[in-house]
């Protein structure tokens, strides 16, 4: 039976790097999954931020246990840290775990877009370039909410295109680790400050040069390393002044 509640929670975006169950229902414990893991990919749960049960089932409108099932998911993917004595919290970066994530990154993305590009047709890149420029438009709105979501999909859709699952599936934990980062820099340094090289990796799409749009995957994720380790050390900093 669906509920009005199960509804609510249909509504929430999935995005294509997952294999959409079209021909049944998705159960609610994947929806719950699914709709917390996009709070996280988009700032809506803060670093540090301390996580309930009761607090995520009076939010989401559904019961305990698919919620216990999707914080148990997601600490094991380490988008949440248990910190004991029941406590579940939003991990805060370090520089040197920064550091880490950006080396991983570097080594399976630009690698996912090689693949891709290989594999996608004129569509693919016009709805890579749709995505952009909602993107963009979220940007100029200084749309927070908007930017974080628009950023993951066209990453998480360029890297579907590859047919690589295993890669796809590490991509997707490390972005669950950055996400909530990502989400203080723009409330730091505000969407105009956010650079991006889709427009290169676009370009280097249509002209079937992976090495290109390699290229420009890697600086895209260097230039969101610049701006959280800028984000992070100025926290830093404020801890001793």
């Amino acid at each position: 039976m669906t509920t009005a509640k199960t509804r609510d929670l249909q509504k929430a975006p999935i995005f294509c790097e997952e294999r959409q169950m079209t021909d049944r229902k998705i159960p609610t414990h994947e929806l719950v999954y699914r709709r917390i893991r996009e709070m996280i990919l988009y700032g809506e749960m803060a670093p540090g931020q301390a996580v309930t049960i009761q607090g995520l089932v009076t939010e989401l409108g559904t019961g305990i246990t698919p919620v216990r099932e999707a914080l148990r998911r997601l600490t094991a993917e380490g988008a949440l840290e248990f910190k004991g004595n029941r406590r579940i919290s939003v991990p805060e970066l370090t520089l040197e775990q920064l550091d880490e994530l950006t080396f991983a990154r570097k080594a399976v993305e630009p690698r996912l877009a090689m693949q891709a590009t290989q594999h996608m047709n004129a569509r693919d890149i016009d709805r890579l370039a749709e995505i952009d420029r909602l993107l963009n438009v979220a940007i100029a709105q200084g749309d927070v909410r908007g930017y974080l979501e628009q950023n993951f999909r066209f990453h998480s859709s360029l890297y579907a295109l590859s047919r690589s699952d295993i890669l796809i599936s590490i991509a997707n934990t490390l972005w669950l680790r950055v996400g909530p980062s990502l989400r203080v820099v723009c409330g730091q340094f505000g969407t105009f400050n956010l650079p991006d090289k889709h427009q290169e990796a676009l370009t280097a799409m249509r002209a079937k040069d992976t090495a290109a749009v390699a290229q420009a995957i890697g600086e895209d994720i260097d230039q969101g390393y610049t701006q959280i380790k800028a984000s992070l050390s100025g926290a830093l900093q404020d801890q001793f002044h």
